[in-house]
């Protein structure tokens, strides 16, 4: 006796369903691969996980009793975690204050070599660079043009005191502070003669940045200053954000500016138009002018029990890490900045980041093409 016909059909259906499953199967995780790779999708993604960082998940709802009294023990020893890494910064920052006082000596004949208050001697000078030949080349070229020129231009030479614009062009060779140099600054900057970093050890810690100016036409003030201050404290009330010192807050100084020459500011003129009779006048406003002087004149912080927008929040980001800047890269290597060597340094450090996270990305997609020609590859889907 024959099988029933609808037997044969039944089966036949069961493998066009499971063909169909894995076609959909297949679909997903392609669709899903391919919103991995759109950035808007993963900015939002990014920003979903990150509003969940601190948020209990269903996992940890969904734990006896007695497990979640595990878990407040761990968090209890985390929270020493981070009293322990508070206390290592504090001594860190004590390391600091300890040793810049043997960078000072270093640093003061720099300042004497740059403003041209001595004259380093022949072994003084005598530094030998690596011995790659173009830096030989290089050495022997200066060499050269030193003595065709010697005598054209010796009486040129002997006016030329110390390094001019040393502190200007060491400056400018960082992008960051670069942006906030206008045209209309440079002339002051030529009177920058030395930044100096001094240190705070606490109450409060921080740290102050100080601008020593040679006499100018512009303001009257010999030294510029900038005061940082760091908190290495565990914030009781949220233990767990503690990623090592903040600067919480900073303060500028007052720039006694001789008449006429503040930067800072600028007039403009406005016309207005009266509302009934319509007529018009114009009148003379004061407004604020795009200059590098104002990073001595910073908003307010949280520090002094203000409320911030967005905006005074992002100035003050920039401004903290313009001052972290100043202190731990430009004022310790500004011979490297005022050559160059130290940017190219900083862009060779971001060329190898980027280079790593490449080469990561096309091993991943290396694995996923091997996973997929795998016969036996089942798609996840996320």
């Amino acid at each position: 006796m024959a099988e029933p016909t609808k037997n044969v059909v039944g089966e036949g259906s069961d493998a066009d369903v499971e063909d169909v499953e894995e076609t959909e199967l297949t679909k997903k995780a392609t669709l899903a691969s391919e919103m991995m790779k759109d950035p808007k999708v993963l900015a939002a993604l990014q920003s979903k996980l990150g509003s969940m960082v601190g948020n209990p998940s269903g996992y940890i709802d969904s734990l006896p009793a007695c497990v979640k009294r595990r878990i407040k023990a761990l968090k209890k020893l985390q929270v020493e975690c981070a009293k322990i890494e508070a206390k290592f910064h504090e001594e860190v920052h004590a390391l600091e204050c300890m040793y810049s006082n043997l960078y000072q000596p270093l640093f003061e004949k720099r300042q004497h070599i740059v403003a041209g208050k001595v004259e380093p001697t022949d072994e003084e000078c005598d530094f030998a660079l690596d011995s790659d030949k173009e830096e030989d080349d290089i050495s022997e070229g200066i060499k050269k043009a030193a003595i065709n020129e010697k005598g054209d231009e010796k009486k040129n030479d002997e006016n030329v005191a110390g390094i001019p614009e040393f502190w200007l062009t060491t400056l400018k060779s960082v992008d960051l502070i670069a942006d906030m140099i206008q045209s209309h600054d440079e002339d002051i900057l030529k009177h920058l003669v030395d930044i100096k970093v001094k240190y705070l050890e606490k109450n409060p810690a921080g740290f102050v940045l100080e601008f020593y100016f040679e006499p100018n036409m512009y303001f009257t003030n010999t030294v510029l200053t900038k005061t940082y201050e760091i908190k290495c404290d565990v914030d009781e009330a949220d233990p767990f954000s503690y990623e090592g010192p903040d600067i919480v807050g900073c303060k500028g100084c007052t720039i006694d500016w001789k008449k006429g020459m503040n930067v800072t500011v600028k007039t403009i003129r406005k016309k207005q138009k009266h509302k009934s009779r319509g007529s018009v006048r114009t009148v003379m406003k004061t407004v604020q002018n795009d200059s590098f002087f104002l990073f001595f004149s910073p908003p307010s912080s949280a520090a002094e029990g203000n409320e911030l927008d967005a905006d005074t929040e992002a100035i003050l980001a920039a401004d903290f890490e313009i001052g972290h800047f100043l202190k731990d890269r430009v004022v310790p290597r500004a011979v490297l900045y005022f050559t160059g060597e130290a940017v190219q340094d900083d862009e060779f450090d971001e060329d190898e980041d980027e280079e790593e996270e490449d080469d990561e990305d096309e091993h991943n997609e290396e694995d996923d093409e091997d996973e997929e020609s795998d016969p036996n590859y089942v798609p996840k889907v996320i």
